[in-house]
């Protein structure tokens, strides 16, 4: 398992609440795939109805994590979630790659810093 997986693979839990949430990625049949939701995650995209953020997703996937792997990981993360983070990522890769960015400064040893 990758080390940012080990850092942060935990039980997902369900949003409540999403009625204040910008649905950002929409499925073919209106079903909201991608949202962002103000004190949720910082704000930042999730996928489905789920405290999944596509940034975390991404970083898996940069690791060479493969998206059996992350359905393995996250059992109530269904596919078409994965399928829309890509997207997701396709349209706003400044926007995931800044979060990640910033996940690696954190993540970083003060003496590495």
């Amino acid at each position: 398992m990758p080390d940012m997986m080990k850092a942060t693979s935990r039980k997902v839990g369900i949003m409540t609440g999403v009625q204040d949430s910008e649905v950002v990625l929409r499925g073919p049949d209106g079903e909201a795939f991608v949202r962002k939701t103000p004190g949720v995650c910082g704000g930042d995209a999730c996928v489905g109805n789920t405290r999944i953020m596509v940034w975390l997703l991404v970083g898996y996937r940069k690791q060479g994590v493969t998206d059996a792997q992350l359905l393995q990981y996250y059992p109530g993360l269904a596919s078409k979630y994965l399928t829309a983070a890509w997207e997701y990522y396709r349209l706003h890769p400044d926007e995931i790659d800044q979060t990640l960015r910033e996940v690696d400064e954190l993540n970083r040893p003060e003496s590495a810093q």
